[in-house]
């Protein structure tokens, strides 16, 4: 996948995600989306055990084990990290950027600030650099 190209996803996909953030609106809640061939196509949901989950997230480990096994199983890797922003818009903050530890994954953020619309975006975070990745959503 190229750093500019624009990442499809599928609307059941979306709505698992927005579903996610919006069980826990005044959680940030958190997990890993799996891809196949360069493209998102499972999600593994992760419990969040973050001291403050209000405000941060950290994937419990031992989800995160069982996620990273059943994309190995299901012929995935690792697309992306997910986690949603209760009263922040969905962009990357500093904790974000410095603990996302994987370099080839996406870092995906759902926002619950806005009224009546979630806000869905894409980054690839590199050591100089922040980069939006488009997003579009594909009805299947």
């Amino acid at each position: 996948m190229s750093e500019t190209t624009t990442i499809t996803l599928h609307r059941s996909l979306v709505n698992r995600l927005l579903h996610e953030a919006q069980t826990r609106p005044d959680h940030e809640v958190c997990g890993l989306i799996g891809g196949k061939d360069g493209h998102p196509c499972s999600l593994y949901p992760a419990t969040n055990i973050a001291g403050d989950p209000q405000r941060h997230f950290l994937l419990d480990p031992k989800d995160q084990i069982a996620a990273m096994k059943r994309m190995r199983e299901r012929g995935e890797s690792l697309f992306a990290i997910y986690h949603s922003h209760p009263t922040a818009p969905a962009v990357p903050s500093r904790e974000d950027i410095e603990q996302i530890g994987y370099d080839d994954a996406l870092l995906v953020i759902i926002s619950l600030e806005t009224k009546g619309v979630l806000e869905l975006r894409a980054f690839r975070l590199e050591p100089s650099q922040i980069q939006e990745i488009p997003l579009e959503m594909e009805e299947v």
